[in-house]
């Protein structure tokens, strides 16, 4: 391998790239969001490219039902297509706020934050026209919504046949190209924000950069890994890893037979019936589950633009100009409580309205219940962070500031699941209130012991218990060589039987789900390589 590896820098110029070296102790996914989200980006591209090859905007649901049914391995390319987009949203917030609470976005990567924040936008944008082509009565229903929106809006009713155009009638022309355009938006915008993570490099950890701006010297990255072949390598693993649950996910949903209505907003990735059809009277249109806070935001005021500055604009220009209101060079989140708290209420209420998007939808909610809902969590953030000490320097081993934060979000779902089961009795919101008051009640205890250790003089002179001995690395490399191996066999037994699938029909989702597999055990196997060549006894 390192003679290929050689052969493959020389003829390629690799160590002439412009990328940034690696440390050690960065190979753990948690430093790799960023590239968790390009994978599902991409996977999204590429299957939305063969879509499009069969895809008839003209006649949208008649043409989604094509391919499904027609199309060899269509449903397989459009269910995945479906859930790339959900992965990569659900990645983008996670990317987000993991930067957010850590200070990704201070001096010097603002403009890196702020291209970061219009991509998720533009990601939220896409995904919606994207959803509204399937042409089935939930798309319909969402687009409806959405041309409602604006039509609310003095002056800009004239923008619905422009971006929607003659969708009533089944004709997604203009609704397709607008989702090419924003597609494309985001890939120029990935370009841009690519490069600059490339000039900056990764976030180091607070260990290594306690405070902004938080960059390597020159001299330092000199000292770190080449990108190839080890970050290739890193990087190619967690690919076909996120490939891999893309394609398993939604085609072993498909081949779930006769789902819950009720499940579709979250996980049916099957398109409803037609909007004119009689089933579709039997079923409750949502929009996309993505939208769902929006959906219900909608449901507190009759004035769009109370509704928009709520749901929209206020957040939106808070994450843009936020680098320019925490100017302090702190990165540790208790050591700027105002932010981190704004942003565990962000986090709560984008969940908690979510979910009551799917409780109630339609739903008209009063003032009262507003306060009901929502003024418990800020209260609970509020006490939570004036209760927990700031980090003192001289402490060697302080609490993570993950832990508080996950207890804070975990108290405020549970507040808002106590409230809700109230409105909305039901087994399901009962088994949420019953599943987050177990997580509020271990996490009260976890607190309440790390409180009283962090009180006592003396707890740091207590003297750390040996840990248990652990394999030498060379014993793990081995078991990792073992590994590698069954995985590879497994992985040809599955491609060898792929090609005995139906290409069509509902068996052809079982093509999806071992393609699936395949991707997982192969990114698995390269991610134990990894390991087995390139992990080093310092990072242990």
């Amino acid at each position: 391998m390192p003679n290929i590896s050689k052969w493959f820098s020389e003829r390629l110029k690799l160590d002439e790239l412009p990328f940034f070296r690696t440390p050690d102790y960065m190979y753990h996914v948690d430093y790799w969001l960023g590239a968790l989200v390009a994978a599902a980006f991409f996977y999204t591209v590429i299957s939305g490219l063969i879509l499009l090859l069969y895809y008839n905007p003209s006649q949208g649901y008649a043409s989604t039902e094509f391919i499904i049914s027609n199309v060899p391995y269509g449903s397989v390319v459009l269910y995945s297509h479906l859930y790339g987009a959900y992965a990569m949203i659900i990645l983008a917030y996670i990317h987000m706020f993991k930067n957010y609470f850590g200070g990704a976005y201070k001096k010097p990567r603002e403009l890196l934050w702020i291209i970061g924040v219009l991509m998720l936008v533009l990601t939220l944008g896409a995904s919606f026209l994207g959803y509204s082509l399937i042409g089935d009565a939930l798309a319909v229903s969402a687009v409806d919504v959405g041309a409602g929106i604006i039509s609310a809006i003095p002056g800009l009713s004239a923008l619905i046949p422009i971006i929607f155009g003659n969708y009533d009638t089944g004709d997604y022309t203009r609704v397709l190209a607008l989702h090419i355009i924003l597609v494309a938006l985001i890939g120029l915008l990935f370009i841009f924000h690519f490069f600059l993570a490339e000039s900056y490099g990764m976030k180091p950890s607070r260990k290594a950069k306690p405070k902004a701006p938080a960059v390597y010297t020159k001299e330092e990255w000199s000292k770190f890994n080449p990108w190839w072949p080890r970050n290739f390598v890193y990087m190619i693993s967690l690919v076909f890893l996120t490939w891999g649950f893309i394609l398993l996910i939604p085609n072993a949903l498909a081949y779930v037979n006769n789902l819950p209505q009720f499940l579709n907003p979250f996980l049916n990735p099957k398109p409803a019936p037609p909007p004119n059809s009689p089933a579709a009277a039997h079923i409750t249109t949502y929009p996309p589950w993505f939208f769902l806070f929006l959906y219900k935001i909608a449901d507190f005021t009759s004035d769009v633009l109370i509704f928009l500055l709520i749901g929209v604009i206020i957040p939106l220009i808070y994450l843009i100009i936020v680098p320019f209101l925490d100017i302090s060079d702190e990165l540790h989140p208790l050591r700027r409580k105002i932010f981190t708290g704004i942003g565990i209420l962000m986090i709560t209420y984008l969940i908690q309205t979510t979910m009551w998007g799917d409780i109630a939808p339609g739903v008209e909610v009063s003032i009262a219940q507003q306060i009901t809902a929502y003024l418990p969590p800020a209260i609970i953030v509020a006490l939570g962070l004036a209760f927990i000490k700031e980090p003192k320097n001289n402490v060697k081993k302080a609490m993570s500031p993950i832990t508080p934060i996950l207890f804070v979000i975990v108290a405020m779902l549970f507040a808002g699941s106590v409230v809700e089961v109230i409105e909305f009795p039901s087994l399901f919101t009962a088994s949420i209130t019953i599943f987050l008051g177990s997580l509020f009640l271990a996490g009260s205890r976890s607190i309440y012991k790390i409180i009283i250790n962090s009180s006592n003089e003396n707890a740091t002179q207590v003297p750390e218990v040996k840990r248990a001995s652990k394999l030498p690395m060379e014993t793990k490399k081995k078991l990792a060589e073992i590994l590698i191996s069954i995985l590879f066999i497994m992985s040809v037994v599955i491609v060898a039987q792929l090609w005995t699938i139906p290409p069509t029909g509902y068996a052809s989702n079982m093509f999806g789900i071992n393609l699936g597999l395949v991707l997982i055990m192969l990114g698995e196997a390269i991610s134990l390589y990894h390991y087995a060549v390139y992990k080093k006894p310092n990072e242990e």
